[in-house]
């Protein structure tokens, strides 16, 4: 112990650090895992906007309804021979179902959300096949005025 020079503690005061021989290393990599960062961060909104835009543009062009004009049913209460052979989309609502008829289809009570009167709409057989209408349900439909103002359902699909 008086081995030691003056300028060190006595041995009992002394502590010694379990990293006394260990080499401190800084890395000049640290600036370029900050940039690989930094890039993420701003190509990951990029990526979501175009996810999103590409699931609103499948969905926009796979409507089989968005070409087709909305029904007019004040036009058609007032006078359908001017709608006679028209195709368009309408929003129904269930109000009753009129009935079955084999090869015919159902005959069914439909309302909008525009007017509640009641209008019926003959759903052809194979259009209606799995679909059970119950009252209060709404869908969207291809409809057409046909001769006698009658409206057929080209295709019907539940919101």
């Amino acid at each position: 112990m008086d081995s030691l020079p003056s300028e060190y503690p006595p041995e009992r005061e002394r502590v010694i650090s379990p990293f006394q021989q260990s080499e401190v290393a800084i890395s000049k990599d640290s600036r370029k895992s900050n940039g690989v960062l930094w890039v993420i961060s701003l190509c990951l909104p990029l990526v979501v906007a175009i996810i999103l835009a590409t699931l609103f543009i499948t969905r926009y062009f796979n409507d089989p309804y968005r070409t087709l004009e909305n029904f007019p049913i004040g036009k058609y209460f007032d006078s359908y021979s001017g709608l006679a052979g028209s195709k368009f989309k309408a929003e129904f609502r269930v109000e009753a179902d009129l009935g079955w008829k084999d090869g015919a289809g159902r005959l069914m009570l439909f309302s909008t959300q525009d007017d509640p009167r009641p209008m019926a709409v003959l759903v052809p057989a194979s259009v209606s096949n799995g679909i059970y209408f119950t009252k209060g349900q709404t869908y969207t439909a291809a409809i057409e005025v046909k001769e006698g103002g009658l409206i057929y359902a080209d295709s019907c699909q539940k919101n």
